[in-house]
Protein backbone atom coordinates (compact mmCIF):
# COMPACT_ATOMS: atom_id res chain seq x y z
CA UNK A 1 0.00 0.00 0.00
CA UNK A 2 0.73 3.34 -0.57
CA UNK A 3 1.35 5.72 2.26
CA UNK A 4 -1.14 8.26 1.06
CA UNK A 5 -3.70 5.48 0.78
CA UNK A 6 -2.53 4.86 4.49
CA UNK A 7 -3.19 8.24 5.41
CA UNK A 8 -6.27 8.71 4.15
CA UNK A 9 -7.46 5.41 5.41
CA UNK A 10 -6.42 6.43 9.15
CA UNK A 11 -8.21 9.81 8.85
CA UNK A 12 -11.28 7.81 7.52
CA UNK A 13 -11.16 6.02 10.32
CA UNK A 14 -10.40 8.65 12.65
CA UNK A 15 -13.02 10.68 11.17
CA UNK A 16 -15.58 8.26 11.68
CA UNK A 17 -14.44 7.26 15.34
CA UNK A 18 -14.83 11.07 16.08
CA UNK A 19 -18.54 11.28 14.92
CA UNK A 20 -19.60 7.87 16.22
CA UNK A 21 -17.57 9.24 19.92
CA UNK A 22 -19.56 12.80 19.23
CA UNK A 23 -22.92 11.22 18.75
CA UNK A 24 -22.59 8.78 22.13
CA UNK A 25 -21.72 11.84 24.11
CA UNK A 26 -24.65 13.79 22.83
CA UNK A 27 -27.26 11.27 23.26
CA UNK A 28 -25.86 10.28 26.86
CA UNK A 29 -25.85 14.07 27.75
CA UNK A 30 -29.28 14.39 26.10
CA UNK A 31 -30.59 11.37 28.10
CA UNK A 32 -28.99 12.73 31.42
CA UNK A 33 -30.07 15.96 30.97
CA UNK A 34 -33.86 14.90 30.15
CA UNK A 35 -33.95 12.45 33.44
CA UNK A 36 -32.99 14.87 35.06
CA UNK A 37 -35.21 17.86 34.58
CA UNK A 38 -38.04 14.65 34.81
CA UNK A 39 -36.94 14.14 38.53
CA UNK A 40 -36.46 17.84 39.07
CA UNK A 41 -39.68 18.66 37.76
CA UNK A 42 -42.18 20.41 40.20
CA UNK A 43 -44.18 18.26 42.36
CA UNK A 44 -47.76 18.48 41.29
CA UNK A 45 -50.37 17.70 44.63
CA UNK A 46 -51.25 14.30 44.00
CA UNK A 47 -49.21 13.51 41.64
CA UNK A 48 -46.53 11.64 43.90
CA UNK A 49 -47.47 8.94 45.83
CA UNK A 50 -46.23 8.58 49.11
CA UNK A 51 -45.35 5.22 50.88
CA UNK A 52 -44.63 4.41 54.17
CA UNK A 53 -46.23 4.13 57.24
CA UNK A 54 -45.32 4.04 60.71
CA UNK A 55 -43.78 1.06 62.01
CA UNK A 56 -45.70 0.55 65.04
CA UNK A 57 -48.72 2.69 64.69
CA UNK A 58 -50.95 1.16 67.83
CA UNK A 59 -48.56 3.62 69.83
CA UNK A 60 -50.69 6.29 69.13
CA UNK A 61 -53.67 4.46 70.18
CA UNK A 62 -53.32 5.19 74.05
CA UNK A 63 -50.95 8.53 75.27
CA UNK A 64 -48.15 7.32 77.45
CA UNK A 65 -47.68 8.98 81.14
CA UNK A 66 -45.33 11.66 79.97
CA UNK A 67 -47.98 12.50 76.83
CA UNK A 68 -50.43 12.74 79.81
CA UNK A 69 -48.40 14.89 81.80
CA UNK A 70 -47.63 17.25 79.37
CA UNK A 71 -51.04 17.63 78.23
CA UNK A 72 -52.15 18.38 81.64
CA UNK A 73 -49.31 20.89 82.01
CA UNK A 74 -50.42 22.76 78.98
CA UNK A 75 -54.47 22.53 79.56
CA UNK A 76 -53.78 23.64 83.74
CA UNK A 77 -51.72 27.14 83.06
CA UNK A 78 -54.36 27.65 80.72
CA UNK A 79 -57.30 27.40 82.62
CA UNK A 80 -55.22 28.95 85.50
CA UNK A 81 -54.91 31.97 83.53
CA UNK A 82 -58.03 31.87 82.49
CA UNK A 83 -58.98 32.13 86.53
CA UNK A 84 -57.18 34.80 87.11
CA UNK A 85 -58.79 37.02 84.78
CA UNK A 86 -62.25 35.58 85.65
CA UNK A 87 -61.17 36.19 89.67
CA UNK A 88 -59.73 39.75 89.27
CA UNK A 89 -61.56 42.56 91.00
CA UNK A 90 -61.84 46.06 90.09
CA UNK A 91 -62.05 48.78 92.43
CA UNK A 92 -61.67 52.20 91.51
CA UNK A 93 -62.71 55.09 93.73
CA UNK A 94 -63.72 58.39 91.63
CA UNK A 95 -64.56 61.59 93.80
CA UNK A 96 -65.39 64.03 90.92
CA UNK A 97 -68.05 66.49 91.29
CA UNK A 98 -70.64 66.87 88.43
CA UNK A 99 -69.04 69.22 86.39
CA UNK A 100 -65.89 67.75 86.32
CA UNK A 101 -67.32 64.14 85.11
CA UNK A 102 -68.93 66.09 82.26
CA UNK A 103 -65.95 68.29 81.11
CA UNK A 104 -63.76 65.10 81.60
CA UNK A 105 -66.45 63.31 79.55
CA UNK A 106 -66.09 65.94 77.03
CA UNK A 107 -62.53 66.01 76.68
CA UNK A 108 -61.96 62.32 77.21
CA UNK A 109 -59.31 62.21 80.17
CA UNK A 110 -61.01 59.27 81.95
CA UNK A 111 -58.12 57.13 83.08
CA UNK A 112 -58.86 53.52 82.14
CA UNK A 113 -55.88 51.57 83.34
CA UNK A 114 -56.83 48.92 85.83
CA UNK A 115 -55.28 49.38 89.29
CA UNK A 116 -54.53 46.24 90.19
CA UNK A 117 -53.71 47.25 94.45
CA UNK A 118 -57.14 48.12 95.80
CA UNK A 119 -56.36 50.79 98.12
CA UNK A 120 -53.95 52.57 95.23
CA UNK A 121 -56.04 55.97 94.54
CA UNK A 122 -55.53 57.07 90.57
Amino acid sequence: MDEQTTKNIAYIVSIVIFVLMLRFVMRKGLENRSRMLKENAPKIAGDDELGGAAKNPQQFDEPDDEALEEMAKLLGEEEDEKEALKSTTVIQNITYNTTNIQDSAIVGDFNTKINPNKSEKI
